[in-house]
């Protein structure tokens, strides 16, 4: 008899049902909801820690979203046949979840706290990634932890003009529109997606479409909620107390140093480094300044903390007082942007990208099919012929760190400006292309110096692209009076010190995709609206400090970069052209050099010749045609001999195809042995004189074609 859990089931505006259930699985974790829709199953867990580790002045949230094989009736692939690190897919909806659940945690909660998220079960109509949140969140909220919830996310694009809240993967291949919003019952708190060049009100009316659905969602997390409560008795929240607070020590901290650090603030100064020095200075000099006998165990740590307050107030302050910037800049100017092209000689395309201290060195790769990347999740299988990948290395904020290979802030940023790009890349772009963007400086949105950086690299490699696209960074700081500063081109200070991290990238005639995390409660609408208004000005005119490096792709690629041609043949002729045993094409590469992709799709076959110099794939052309070719009796050709027997000799007379030449075809007269009388390699002169209609096989002359001697009979 299988154990009967609590269960909330509700609808989505087009109908379609989601069930909520716990009590059923995983029931010694904090809290475990399964969420079905469909066929899809998602089981979310949360287990938090009674007691924050000593020290630990932050929350050590982990969010692990992973899609189990078995959901879909299949094996992982790789050796050891079983699920193991994250895949970069895995990551990204990690990043989604963690970036919705995190702002709502207490600010004073440090309890190592862990959310797993498993697709159990699996349809491709009912994309999971877009549930997560919604299962999580429940979870959480029938938890006894510390939680300012519930929050929940859905996925909204735009087929055909309308607007559609998680659609199936059909639905979003077609759509113009695909992005993950995440929201609370009153606020936006995040926004990530793409789109194909769509307008800021288009953006908004999405956004607001899926803060509806949203709502639905948080209404019935409520109502489950109640459920459990009517079962289990009332959800009482934990008690806590992860923090030492001085209340005395704070308030004299703040008079002792406010207005040092808005006076810090109000220099204004553009070098980050000596800026940063200026700010520590202050709190230094205070430190200095207290007797060694009144600095209590713990005294430096809550003296750092309370000073950081000031930092961020008096920083704060000084924005909306001048509506200027900590560097000296007014709230939508750009900083200072110096871009090249073709910096590494040997690359395909390379660009630099400078705007203010932060800089991308971007490298352009261009490949064949064979460097086409496998994609292999539980709920898809397919190939990608377009990367982007971002590194992060420590030297670029001046830091010493160990190299570990990137993190998930790096594949993160990658992705987003790889979505960014792929949405102008021409169609009947022939290469796989990996972009790689290499940040040497940061200060202040390096994944969008990345989007500009690939932009210019790619047109340095002559990859054809539909138009340019860059990309900003925006902020915002507001007061509980109203009054808030919207900021382009964000320093990483203000990012930090910030209520909002908003990225938009796109072209001159729209958005390709954006990234946004809001810190502040209750922001209306009308002020994300100028936010991209503001943002759009700043494309535009970063989009036209790059033209003036590079205006359009280049007509042609490196000459050192391979080149491709692509053909066509029947079908029939596939097995020809790769030859027994592959001995035809692989005796065509390492003749010419070229390299040749063949794959049957559509009833034909799609040939691919790669290589640097065009003479060599006008050799490959040559000799695929000759094989495609159909032979026409009473044609001459010129021929290769390939063996001599003892009744004649074989002749390849068009690529791949060889015919007899029969002992009485060779010459006139009689002739009693082949010795002599030809070799191996020798080129002769011979005409098909006939087809076998049962073999198929081709029946060679050299006689025909030799004059008669005299006194022959006719």
């Amino acid at each position: 008899m299988s154990q009967i859990g609590i269960t909330h089931t509700f609808k989505l505006a087009d109908g379609r049902e989601i069930l909520l259930e716990t009590g059923k699985l995983a029931k010694q974790a904090d809290g475990s909801v399964v969420v079905k829709m469909g066929d899809t199953m998602l089981l979310a867990t949360v287990v938090s820690n009674k007691d924050a580790k000593e020290g630990t002045d932050f929350l050590p949230l982990s969010v692990d979203y992973q899609e189990k094989f078995a959901s879909a009736g299949r094996f992982p692939g790789g050796f050891f046949k079983r699920e193991a690190r994250l895949s970069d897919y895995e990551i990204l909806i990690s990043r989604l979840v963690d970036r919705a659940l995190r702002p709502l945690f207490p600010d004073d909660y440090h309890s190592d706290t862990q959310v797993l998220i498993s697709l159990i079960s699996g349809d491709k109509n009912n994309m999971p990634d877009a549930l997560a949140c919604l299962a999580i969140s429940a979870a959480i909220t029938i938890s006894d932890i510390p939680f300012n919830g519930p929050v929940s996310e859905v996925r909204v694009s735009k087929l055909d003009g309308k607007l559609i809240i998680n659609p199936t993967v059909a639905e979003m291949e077609k759509s113009s529109l695909d992005m993950i919003v995440a929201a609370n019952a009153k606020d936006i708190m995040m926004v990530e997606g793409e789109m194909k060049e769509v307008s800021e009100a288009e953006m908004l009316e999405a956004i607001k479409f899926a803060h509806e659905a949203i709502r639905l969602q948080i209404n019935a997390i409520n109502d489950f909620k109640a459920k459990v409560e009517a079962v289990k008795g009332a959800v009482v929240k934990r008690e806590y107390n992860h923090e030492t607070n001085d209340a005395d020590l704070k308030e004299r901290i703040f008079k002792a140093t406010y207005d040092i650090a808005y006076a810090v603030a109000k220099t204004q100064n553009p070098n980050k480094k000596e800026r940063s020095v200026a700010f520590k200075a202050v709190l230094t000099e205070y430190l200095d300044s207290i007797p060694a006998e009144e600095k209590g165990p713990g005294f430096e740590g809550l003296a750092k903390k309370y000073y950081h307050e000031v930092e961020y107030e008096a920083v704060r302050k000084f924005v909306l007082d001048t509506k200027s910037r900590l560097d000296g800049r007014k709230t939508n100017q750009i900083r200072p942007i110096w871009s090249e092209i073709g910096y590494l000689p040997s690359a395909h395309g390379s660009a630099i990208f400078t705007r203010g201290e932060t800089q991308s060195l971007t490298s352009v790769t261009l490949g064949t099919k064979l460097d086409l990347q496998s994609i292999d999740r539980a709920l898809y299988q397919g190939q990608n012929n377009f990367m982007l990948h971002y590194n992060f290395p420590a030297f670029s904020t001046g830091e010493v760190k160990p190299n570990r290979g990137p993190g998930r802030r790096e594949i993160g940023h990658g992705n987003l400006a790889e979505r960014a790009l792929r949405q102008v890349l021409s169609t009947d772009n022939p290469y796989t292309v990996r972009v790689v963007s290499d940040v040497l400086e940061s200060n202040g949105s390096s994944s969008m110096a990345t989007v500009c950086a690939g932009t210019l690299a790619l047109m340095d490699a002559g990859v054809k692209i539909n138009k340019p696209v860059s990309g900003i960074a925006m902020g915002m700081i507001t007061d509980d009076k109203g009054n808030y500063a919207i900021l382009s081109d964000i320093l990483g200070d203000e990012d930090h010190l910030g209520d909002m991290d908003f990225k938009v990238t796109g072209t001159k005639d729209g958005i390709t995709a954006c990234q946004m995390d809001l810190k502040v409660d209750g922001l209306p609408y009308e002020v994300m609206a100028e936010a991209l208004e503001q943002a759009k000005q700043g494309r535009l005119h970063i989009l036209g400090e790059m033209a003036k490096t590079i205006t359009e792709t280049r007509p042609d690629y490196k000459p050192h970069a391979p080149r491709m041609v692509k053909i066509t043949i029947p079908k029939e002729f596939i097995g020809a052209v790769i030859g027994p045993g592959g001995k035809i094409i692989q005796e065509m590469q390492r003749e010419t050099g070229a390299i040749i992709v063949i794959e049957e799709k559509d009833g034909m076959g799609h040939i691919d010749i790669v290589a640097v110099d065009k003479e060599k794939i006008d050799a490959v052309l040559a000799k695929i045609k000759g094989i495609v070719a159909t032979p026409e009796v009473g044609e001459e050709y010129e021929g290769k001999v390939k063996s001599i027997m003892a009744f004649g000799a074989f002749v390849e007379f068009m690529p791949g195809k060889d015919g007899l030449l029969h002992i009485s075809e060779v010459q006139h007269g009689r002739l009693e042995s082949m010795d002599g009388v030809l070799k191996e390699g020798e080129k002769i002169k011979v005409k098909l004189i006939g087809v076998d209609p049962k073999t198929g096989k081709f029946k060679l002359s050299r006689k025909v074609l030799l004059p008669k001697p005299e006194g022959a009979n006719a």
